[in-house]
């Protein structure tokens, strides 16, 4: 992608204080006599990685030359970029970030401290790949227990297609499963060169033939607020409108609140979250 003189002479400058800020030690290299320079240099860094000393030398010195994603995620692993850091890279390389799941969302204390808040009624983030990057302890207990399965698993989307309690604890599965699989596939189009976007694409087709059998018929949606419901299998049935409130712009993660549809839920729901809490509470299904 093509990037201003300005993009460029901006993330040269970057680039060189950030290779300024490493020591050799901290990276395994010798420090060596005669550095006439703080921190690294270029073709240290190059080395690290992978990507040849003129054309890195090139990139510091803003000439207008092609950044692929790819070489972009090496030398910002290079320079141990932060999250915030990696971001502006990307931003000034006019490129996307093709491992985003690392470094998409880092939820803030503020984010987690509403989350709490909002319970007893359950809330998650998520982003737009269906990652459960966040969740309060009735979201937890809505279906399973999330907080039993590991970081890796914990994708809606996934869950839906492969664990059988999640199987067994959405109600409406079949049109549940339809709807999230045209969100994806419409979101995904702006993503489909994107490593982690492929990874869970390849996966789901697998490890489900159902996913399969729904991802071929090509159908689209865009995410939208409406009603949801779980069989608990600690308290029951729970029917929800459920709301998004998006935490970035275009397709961003966004936190999804639930909110009982019915005073019945509503008093189940209590139930759940005492349970979730580890109040010793008579259970009623």
């Amino acid at each position: 992608m093509t990037t201003s003189a300005d993009a460029r002479k901006e993330l040269a400058a970057f680039l060189r204080s950030r290779r300024e800020r490493i020591s050799p030690e901290q990276v395994g290299m010798p420090a060596g006599r005669r550095r006439r320079t703080p921190g690294l240099r270029r073709e240290e860094v190059a080395t690290l990685a992978s990507v040849g000393v003129t054309w890195y030398t090139w990139l510091e010195q803003a000439r207008d030359i092609q950044v692929s994603g790819q070489v972009a995620d090496s030398v910002a692993r290079a320079l141990m970029l932060d999250a915030g850091e990696r971001a502006h890279l990307f931003h000034l390389a006019g490129v996307q970030d093709p491992d985003p799941q690392d470094h998409c969302l880092g939820v803030s204390g503020a984010i987690r401290a509403m989350l709490r808040q909002l319970e007893p009624y359950p809330a998650s983030v998520t982003n737009a790949r269906f990652d459960i990057v966040a969740y309060n302890r009735t979201y937890a207990r809505l279906v399973g227990d999330l907080d039993a399965l590991p970081p890796e698993d914990r994708n809606a989307l996934w869950l839906a297609f492969t664990d059988p309690g999640w199987k067994e604890g959405l109600a409406d599965r079949e049109e549940s499963m339809r709807l999230m699989v045209a969100k994806f596939r419409s979101v995904m189009a702006e993503h489909v060169a994107e490593p982690a976007w492929k990874t869970l694409l390849k996966r789901l087709q697998d490890a489900s033939p159902e996913f399969c059998e729904i991802w071929d018929r090509y159908e689209v949606l865009t995410p939208a607020n409406r009603t949801k419901t779980f069989q608990n299998r600690l308290v029951g049935r729970l029917t929800f409108d459920y709301r998004y409130m998006y935490l970035q712009p275009k397709d961003g993660p966004r936190m999804t609140t639930y909110v009982p549809a019915d005073t019945e839920t509503e008093e189940r729901l209590r139930h759940l979250y005492e349970l979730a809490v580890g109040r010793d509470v008579p259970v009623t299904v």
